[in-house]
Order: C-alpha cells, then sequence, then structure tokens
C-alpha cells in the first residue's frame, strides 16, 4: 500500500472537538485502547490513535481511488447529512444520508429496479411527458419521484456493489455495516466510545456528533481519494 503524507495534525482534531466521546456511562469497553482520559463524565479519545487509522484509511482510500474503486459514503443523522453530501458529491462518490433502506446492499436486485425507475421518471420529467399526464397521475408519479429521490438521489449513478463504504456512525448505521459485513464490502467507520472497534475494517476513533469532527474526517478521507483519482486519469 502507498504510503503518503496526509498533514493530520493533532491540533486541528483538538479544535474540531474530534477528541470528545460520549459520557462514561454510555460507552463500549472495547473502546478501551482507544480512550486516553476521563474528563467532567465524558471520555477523552486518543488522538495519535485516531492519526494513526485515520492514515491508514487515506492510504487504502488513495490505493482504490488510483484503481477505479467506487466509494459509498453513508452517514444519514442530521449532524451528517449535509456534510456527507458535499464531501461524496466532491470526490465524486455515492451517498447515502437521509435514511438506509434494509437490503439496499445485500438485496441489490430490487435497489437495481429501484433505481431503474428513478432514472425513467427523472427523464420523463425532464422531458415533460409527466406534465402532459392527467393531474391525478402526474402528481402520483411526481411524489415516487420525490420519494425516490430523497432515499436514492445519492446512489442514482451506481451500476454495481461499491468497492469501500465508507460510514459516518458505526451505532446509528449499524444495518449498513452489517449488509457490507455479509457481502464482504471492505468499510471503514467513524467510530465514537459508544462503539465497537472490531467490526469495521478501519475503524477511526473520533466524535460522532460534532459537525466540525465529522467534516474534519471526511475531508481528510475524500482529498485521498481526489488524490487517488487524479492518479488514476494520469496513470490509467
Amino acid at each position: 500500500m502507498t504510503r503518503r503524507y496526509w498533514n493530520i495534525n493533532l491540533e486541528e482534531m483538538m479544535e474540531a472537538g474530534v477528541h470528545f466521546g460520549h459520557g462514561t456511562r454510555k460507552w463500549n469497553p472495547r473502546m478501551a485502547p482507544y480512550i486516553s482520559a476521563k474528563r467532567k463524565g465524558i471520555h477523552i479519545t486518543n488522538l495519535t490513535r485516531t492519526a494513526r487509522f485515520l492514515s491508514e484509511a487515506c492510504d487504502l482510500v488513495f490505493d482504490a481511488a488510483s484503481r477505479g474503486k467506487q466509494f459509498l459514503i453513508v452517514g444519514t443523522k442530521n449532524k451528517a447529512a449535509d456534510s456527507v453530501a458535499r464531501a461524496a458529491i466532491r470526490a465524486r462518490c455515492h451517498y447515502v444520508n437521509k435514511k438506509w433502506l434494509g437490503g439496499m446492499l445485500t438485496n441489490w436486485s430490487t435497489t437495481e429496479t429501484r433505481l431503474h425507475k428513478f432514472r425513467n421518471l427523472r427523464m420523463e420529467q425532464n422531458m415533460g411527458k409527466l406534465n402532459r399526464l392527467p393531474k391525478r397521475d402526474a402528481a402520483m408519479l411526481k411524489r415516487q419521484l420525490s420519494h425516490l429521490q430523497t432515499y436514492l438521489g445519492g446512489i442514482k449513478y451506481m451500476t454495481g456493489l461499491p468497492d469501500i463504504v465508507i460510514i459516518v456512525d458505526q451505532h446509528e448505521e449499524y444495518t449498513a455495516l452489517r449488509e457490507c459485513i455479509t457481502l464482504g464490502i471492505p468499510t471503514i467507520c467513524l467510530i465514537d466510545t459508544n462503539c465497537d472497534p472490531d467490526l469495521g475494517d478501519i475503524s477511526i476513533p473520533a466524535n460522532d456528533d460534532a459537525i466540525a469532527s465529522i467534516r474534519l474526517i471526511l475531508n481528510k478521507l475524500v482529498f485521498a481519494i481526489c488524490e487517488g483519482r487524479s492518479s488514476y486519469i494520469i496513470n490509467p
């Protein structure tokens, strides 16, 4: 695996609040090796270890992107949704940021059918066909289109299972993680002090509640993906 310098700065992570974990009562004992202290009833994450695993994750996505691999970023809670969409669009990745529909990956044939319907409806709308239908029929199809846009809009160009899935808040996205494990899809998980670090292929200990923390972690990964994609374009 390529080793590169990703400019992961501990002071920058401190300023973003990456080190703040959950309350000491809401912790997973398996996170003990990644916790450096307790402060006012809150666990403090060891940022040296965070930097190490984030660097490993950046190496992984850089190498994968340089080989043309496809990524899916998952983060559906309100604090993560906007950051997930922006990061994914910037790196030309697929994303899910509203709700994970059970079986989205493990029942891929059904997802493909929904995506096909979604693309057809979008095309019909763009061509003005929906406006030529009776009002009741048009309204029904527009509601369907809006629903599909909400839940599948971030994966509308996905033609197969992703090669790597990046999960923001492992605890919140447990269903997505289990589907990846079932299918053998490698995962990079942002994990807080209430998570199990052994479930993801690379687990990055970090605050999953602060927007600044989520954004910083995603920005580092996205930068590495973009660098890898540039390498793939230059040296196909």
